[in-house]
């Protein structure tokens, strides 16, 4: 049954600058504060000192308002023998009913986002400039979200119109109505003006209900300018995480609001791929890594819980605060699959959200309960408008062409195509390489639709490749060929390597065993057999993002005699066209272009 929404709450929120299930239950301690919630239920009421509030999140759901296909649409699940399953999940139809569902009987309510909701989208919100989805998160009764660095692909003036609403500035309206914008607000704590030294957008906001409130900061990671194009960063400044966080604490507190939540576009990697592994659990390989561990453990002891997101992994972790006291830190996974539920135990008397009682879980997006109307409709109004362009079929695959591994099938052909892409432009191309995030899925050979198995649409195509980058060719020595290689795990790839696609002619080994730079052994670097001479000018074919040094990929933003072609999707859809057909489909690349030592 579908719950009814709550009221409209369309506020504007103007720019500041003109740049304009089964699931482990994490509790931090089994001791209650007098008169709190006891044992795992959640939603009691209490009228005397206590009140339980309910926060519901989720992040980096790119527009992924159809239920996602292939691996991107399951989630691992552990079970209680020891092994595990899958499970399908995804799809704001169902996300949708399950929200609503999670809401009742709790009075107390409000639901946050972690960032990207927006951006690397499917043809069905990317080809709108994702207004489907700021439709979708306001009948979701979004309340507050902070920005991702995917919020930045179109700029900071397309964020703001995405914010405060109005038509397209190139495309114009859509469906004949003036988009009106989210209804929630957009945090950017620590992204400036360069100009006026000032957030773009909201630092912080504030949910009150009656004697009860709560606020929120929201962050995305600092390092957004080395993995969003040049042209959706310019003029912007990201400053550190921590500081920017800890600012706004007191900047809250001066307010009287002592109950801070942290919204943070960044993440970790949990010991675990199961979502309701208990990250908590003591002994060898428990825990989590990355960027959040460091950034939890600094951020000031005000803040009583962090929602992260960024790495699209699930986890329902305890770090400790700078005073050494354990706080809640998740994130749902990515693409609408999750969903987390958190008990936030508010102390009428401090103000405060008494810690010891902080519960929390991640929960399933199943498919097996009743879709949500309102977003069927709006799914299917945005998909009448998307079926001329996107259904039309592009090629034809023997089978999944999967987006998982160092090296991916679906990585390896785009490197094919945008090399065969290249070739046609300047003759003289000799390797083409692609960066691993630009991936965003694979292919299914299972039909979606009503296409038939082992058709490539354009829609298909458009999910695998949404950012609509350019295929740019430039001259590089082949010593700058092997420090591009380098750099993908020496640098600020060191601890996280990002390991390049090639195209089927180049290939090398990489050591696993060694460190840094080393792990690519120099010796191994062949091109068409033959090892690459450092003297020697090669004529290279990357997209735009990476041509212009994206990833940390420095070098490549040094080549010379740039030329620049179609976007890569063309690139991708042509090479599909003619090199498969009905009869003889594409088979996925074998991804043994790299030999992998460890």
């Amino acid at each position: 049954m579908q719950a009814q929404s709550r009221p409209s709450r369309r506020r504007t929120y103007a720019l500041l600058a003109s740049a304009a299930g089964l699931a482990t239950a994490a509790a931090l301690a089994s001791a209650l504060p007098a008169g709190a919630h006891s044992g795992k239920g959640h939603g009691h009421q209490h009228p005397g000192r206590y009140q339980d509030v309910q926060l519901l999140s989720f992040n980096d759901l790119h527009g992924n308002l159809e239920p996602p296909a292939g691996s991107s649409g399951r989630v691992t699940e552990a079970q209680a023998d020891g092994t595990t399953k899958t499970i399908d999940a995804g799809g704001v139809e169902y996300l949708a009913t399950h929200l609503r569902e999670a809401r009742k009987g709790h009075p107390y309510s409000v639901t946050a986002a972690g960032g990207d909701m927006v951006g690397a989208s499917p043809l069905i919100s990317g080809l709108f400039h994702d207004e489907p989805t700021i439709e979708a998160l306001n009948k979701l009764d979004l309340d507050v979200t902070t920005v991702g660095n995917h919020e930045f692909d179109e700029g900071a003036r397309e964020l703001a119109r995405l914010q405060n609403g109005g038509c397209h500035p190139t495309d114009g309206c859509y469906t004949g109505k003036k988009f009106k914008g989210a209804d929630f607000p957009y945090l950017a704590a620590n992204v400036l003006d360069e100009k006026t030294d000032k957030p773009i957008l909201k630092p912080y906001w504030v949910w009150q209900k009656k004697d009860v409130k709560i606020g929120f900061i929201g962050v995305t990671l600092e390092g957004t300018p080395g993995i969003v194009s040049a042209d959706g960063v310019k003029g912007l400044a990201f400053k550190d995480e921590v500081e920017t966080i800890n600012k706004y604490a007191k900047v809250l507190q001066r307010q009287g609001v002592q109950s801070i939540v942290a919204l943070v576009h960044e993440g970790g990697f949990p010991a675990s791929s199961s979502y309701n592994y208990d990250c908590d659990s003591p002994g060898a390989g428990s825990g989590i890594s990355g960027p959040i561990v460091d950034i939890a453990k600094n951020v000031t002891p005000a803040v009583d819980a962090l929602v992260t997101g960024h790495t699209h992994t699930a986890y329902v972790c305890t770090i400790d605060d700078p005073a050494g006291n354990p706080r809640m830190v998740t994130s749902a996974a990515s693409f609408g699959r999750l969903y987390t539920d958190t008990t936030l135990t508010y102390d009428r008397r401090t103000g405060d959200i008494a810690r010891t009682a902080v519960q929390s879980a991640n929960h399933v997006v199943t498919r097996d309960v009743a879709k949500a109307p309102d977003m069927t409709e709006l799914i299917s109004k945005w998909n009448t408008l998307a079926a001329p362009i996107g259904n039309r079929a592009i090629g034809y695959i023997s089978a999944d062409v999967n987006n998982t591994g160092t090296e991916s099938p679906m990585g390896d052909l785009i490197a094919d195509a945008q090399f065969a892409y290249g070739k046609e432009l300047d003759p003289g191309t000799d390797l083409a390489l692609m960066n691993p995030g630009g991936v965003r899925a694979g292919l299914t050979y299972t039909a979606k639709g009503s296409e038939g198995d082992g058709v490539v649409t354009y829609a298909e195509g458009f999910t695998v490749q949404p950012f609509a980058n350019t295929v740019n060719l430039q001259d590089f020595t082949g010593a700058q060929l092997i420090q591009v290689l380098k750099e993908q795990v020496s640098g600020v790839n060191a601890a996280a390597p990002k390991i390049l696609q090639p195209s089927a002619n180049l290939t090398y080994t990489l050591d696993l065993t060694k460190t840094g730079a080393d792990r690519v052994v120099t010796d191994s670097v062949k091109l068409n057999g033959t090892a690459v001479d450092p003297a020697a000018t090669y004529r290279v074919a990357t997209n735009s993002f990476l041509a212009g040094g994206g990833d940390g990929f420095t070098t490549l933003g040094q080549g010379t005699g740039d030329l620049v072609g179609t976007d890569d999707l063309s690139a991708l859809a042509q090479y599909l066209t003619a090199n498969s057909s009905a009869t003889t489909p594409l088979a996925p690349p074998a991804a043994n272009r790299i030999t992998i030592v460890q």
